[in-house]
């Protein structure tokens, strides 16, 4: 089986495709196991060691050819998860456009093509929602995206939906709580702030955290988010229905929550080295943004999120081979 990953030299990415190696089969779209014969990722730039058991292209998702350059015909799973993150993608209204919109339906169109229709996941957000929202929200909970990102991530719901309606793609699309723990250093999304008050303390950095210590984070670990990529892809058709958008588990923490859980874990040195110096710009964007969402239809269909904070840093101190204080 041919797979293809777009945003496949970031961070999640790149550990799908790592995963998807060492797994050595994925479900095709009759739904039997197949060994992965090729895995294609398509990014503007790749990690120093990319290993050589995979197929990169460099390039801009939304310039012309370079999808049709990139995409086996017989591809039969594609994850989407290329972007311009939230921040620059509302800092740069053009260049959102182009990747995350124009960008999508061109990769759409591409798959419309292929020998036979792939299963595709999409990565969207819970950017999705905003506004004046409920304590807790539910699946039906009505998006009202207030960034650029998040409309761009909703119209590329609706546009995943209707090509699998019109029968083009088997597709699927997962709003994605916000990913932590993110390894490297801090980048120009509004979510950078969540990663980073943990691990740049951690790494023994000085971190100046945007947002106050009560902002509120919806999250979820990588391991949990690679699990739910493959599981997404993995169900059958049916088990989507017609509604093929779905809000991810995650788990409800503030940054002092986050902060004080590390503190338990390394030990007080590493909590002393971050501090609080507000940005508005990134403040607004964040506050949009749900905290608490209430996701039965998911975890009936086999998602799971992370046990708690704890668990979450633990993982990313593992990772990163560092020890507790």
């Amino acid at each position: 089986m041919k797979v293809f990953i777009t945003g496949g030299g970031g961070f999640l990415g790149y550990r799908l495709a790592r995963t998807l190696l060492a797994q050595g089969t994925l479900s095709g779209p009759d739904g039997k196991p197949a060994p992965v014969s090729r895995i294609t990722l398509l990014d503007t730039a790749f990690p120093a060691a990319a290993d050589p058991r995979l197929h990169t292209v460099t390039g801009d998702l939304s310039a012309p050819g370079v999808i049709e350059t990139a995409l086996d015909a017989d591809t039969a799973a594609v994850f989407h998860l290329a972007a311009v993150v939230s921040a620059g993608a509302e800092a740069d209204f053009d260049l959102g456009m182009r990747v995350n919109l124009d960008g999508t339906r061109v990769l759409l169109e591409a798959c419309r093509r292929l020998a036979r229709p792939p299963r595709l996941v999409f990565a969207s957000s819970v950017a999705a929602f905003g506004g004046a929202l409920p304590a807790t929200l539910d699946d039906a909970t009505t998006p009202t995206p207030q960034t650029s990102y998040g409309v761009q991530k909703v119209i590329g719901e609706y546009l995943v939906t209707e090509y699998s309606r019109r029968g083009f793609i088997d597709g699927r699309s997962l709003r994605l709580p916000t990913i932590v723990v993110r390894p490297g250093r801090p980048n120009l999304a509004a979510s950078s702030f969540a990663s980073a008050i943990i691990r740049e303390p951690l790494a023994g950095r000085d971190y100046e955290c945007p947002v106050p210590d009560t902002t509120g984070i919806w999250l979820l670990s990588p391991r949990k988010a690679i699990d739910a990529f493959l599981h997404a892809l993995a169900l059958p058709a049916a088990a989507w229905g017609h509604h093929r958008v779905l809000n991810l588990p995650g788990i409800s923490v503030t940054v002092r929550e986050a902060v004080d859980a590390m503190a338990r874990i390394a030990g007080a040195r590493a909590a002393a080295r971050l501090k609080f110096v507000p940005d508005p710009r990134i403040t607004a964007i964040v506050d949009t943004w749900p905290t608490r969402i209430e996701t039965p239809r998911a975890r009936a269909m086999g998602f799971t999120a992370d046990t708690g904070i704890d668990t979450v840093i633990r993982d990313h101190m593992r990772e990163e081979g560092l020890a507790e204080g």
